[in-house]
């Protein structure tokens, strides 16, 4: 049997005009900003004009930790807006947007998949409205002006050696984690040791996502702390005079988009911090102005629920006063049978055994998830190879950690496999039954946080971390940022800080060997681990297979 690819599917579409999409959610054509026919911003101007509407229902969709055989989180997204919108819901998806680092590294696009997918595909996945390309000219903006004002005299009294705002790059390069700036001589400014993150984990991007308007995000940006003086004293980057323009290169990327679903369903697509070295969400702005708009909005967090669902309900949901009313955990067959410990090469083979013993793993995310007061169901990711048996078993599995499981079909059939998943999500919904909190109060001191997501949340016996680390924590306690969440930078595979360990594994150390004080977006980031802010490509890069064919379509995207 041969299965259309991801981009042939979304290259058949029915695009209707963008402003045909807005007009589903009482969008005025003047207060789209067009890019092309198929995609546009939502003006400020409009968005003010909504603040005083009631909010719809919040959805999360997260999943379990990935593995190589896939889970569909983005598509079962989508899947479960175009649901929504199938029963007679007015909803809304709201997504991030991809970076070109795992584009072209493993993943090959992130806009989903099958007949669940956001479209235009091509470019959601490459410029789209340019966005990403702000933001890197942004933090460059102020590493630049940095060094500038270094070099020019350096009125602040700079230490060079306490720079802390490293570089940008939204690509995956390992050449550029650790590199010495300003050789070759007196004219190039003074030599310093500095390196590159991935454009995902600037702070700039965590600002951008979690700003409510241009005013808020020119406070953040100027609440950067970029470098200190000998005596410690923290630098601003509005010391550095850089968060004016700074913002003015960001006032575009500001507004969210609104593109649409293969059903011609409206999706904002804005921001993309990376879950397992950010905070994983896509903007507030877009989740805010969606909830006023429609009745249900579907929204996912990054990678495991460990990480992104974590940082939502800890971070985003803190910061921006949400309260989710359900949360669907996306598994599949065949990622059970990995975690139960069957080889990629082999998932092919029914194994209702290996499906049983690898459902600890779904058992400790419903777990987790419940331990914040919102209602859990599970979404199964149908794979063609699944047998009813296996199906069955998580089924059966998840009943026993008193939630339910639903089979879903999106990927083959659209919106029509997702119909039971929709309509038990809006009973759940409008039911109120979720009563959130978060997991942590703001004035825990900062290495309890730290320790509670640790052992609450990856079942770790101990937290691990050295003088150094705790007294930073300690300092910027007495500077006044105790009151900030976490933000755990931690591998996306396991709960523990080994990416071999698979399932639900108890009893490990986690690690922190580094925290950076985020100011401007409000949190603490703890390293753990040996987790990068900038990844390599991998062995063999998606890149290698993404071109133009003969009629100057892009093939390789998926």
């Amino acid at each position: 049997m041969s299965f259309k690819t991801d981009i042939e599917i979304a290259r058949e579409a029915n695009k209707r005009p963008i402003q045909e999409i807005g007009a589903k959610l009482g969008i005025d054509a003047k207060h789209l900003v067009p890019y092309g026919h198929d995609k546009a911003k939502i003006g400020q101007e409009f968005i003010n004009s909504v603040q005083d509407r009631k909010d719809g229902k919040l959805i999360l969709v997260t999943a379990i930790n990935p593995t190589p055989a896939g889970e569909g989180k983005t598509t079962t997204t989508v899947g479960l807006g175009d649901g929504l919108n199938r029963i007679g819901k007015n909803a809304a998806v709201c997504i991030r947007e991809a970076s070109l680092g795992p584009c072209f590294g493993m993943k090959g696009g992130a806009a989903g998949g099958g007949y669940a997918q956001i479209i235009p595909m091509e470019d959601m996945n490459l410029h789209f409205t340019g966005d990403f390309h702000a933001i890197t000219s942004a933090h460059n903006l102020l590493s630049a002006m940095i060094d500038n004002h270094i070099y020019w005299g350096n009125a602040l009294q700079i230490d060079d050696r306490r720079v802390v705002w490293r570089r940008v790059l939204d690509m995956n390069d390992r050449a550029l984690r650790d590199t010495v700036t300003s050789l070759g001589g007196v004219a190039n400014g003074f030599p310093r040791q500095t390196g590159f993150d991935i454009t995902v984990a600037s702070e700039v991007m965590a600002i951008l996502c979690l700003a409510n308007n241009l005013e808020d995000l020119q406070k953040r940006l100027g609440d950067i702390i970029v470098a200190y003086t000998r005596d410690k004293k923290a630098i601003y980057a509005r010391d550095i005079k850089a968060d004016g323009a700074m913002t003015v290169l960001l006032k575009d990327a500001m507004q969210p988009n609104l593109v649409q679903t293969l059903e011609n369903n409206p999706a904002f697509v804005h921001g993309g911090p990376f879950a397992n070295i950010a905070h994983g969400c896509n903007s507030v702005i877009a989740t805010t102005t969606a909830l006023k708009l429609a009745d249900y909005v579907v929204t996912e967090a990054g990678f495991g629920a460990d990480l992104g669902a974590e940082k939502f309900m800890n971070i985003k949901c803190r910061k921006a006063g949400l309260a989710p009313s359900a949360v669907v955990v996306v598994a599949t067959v065949r990622a059970m049978k990995m975690n139960g410990g069957v080889a990629k090469a082999d998932l092919g083979t029914d194994s209702v055994e290996a499906v049983n013993s690898g459902c600890a793993n779904l058992g400790r995310h419903i777990e987790n998830l419940k331990s914040f007061g919102v209602p859990v169901v599970v979404a199964i990711n149908h794979f063609v190879t699944d047998t009813d048996a296996e199906v069955q078993a998580i089924k059966d599995y998840v009943t026993t950690q008193g939630s339910e499981a639903i089979l879903c079909k999106h990927w083959a059939k659209g919106s029509e496999g997702t119909v039971e998943l929709a309509t038990r999500i809006a009973e759940i919904a409008d039911a109120d039954m979720a009563n959130f909190a978060p997991l942590y109060p703001d004035d825990m001191g900062l290495f309890e946080k730290i320790e509670t997501v640790a052992k609450r949340i990856y079942r770790a016996d101990e937290v691990l971390a050295d003088a150094k680390v705790r007294n930073q924590l300690h300092e910027w306690e007495a500077a006044g940022y105790g009151h900030l969440p976490v933000c755990m930078a931690k591998t996306q595979y396991s709960f523990t800080t080994d990416p071999t360990q698979r399932g639900a594994p108890v009893g490990h150390s986690v690690p922190v060997r580094e925290v950076r004080l985020s100011a401007g977006a409000g949190f603490i980031v703890a390293i753990c681990g040996e987790i990068m802010t900038m990844p390599g490509l991998p062995r063999v890069p998606s890149a290698e297979v993404i071109m133009l064919d003969e009629t100057g379509n892009i093939e390789g995207l998926f």
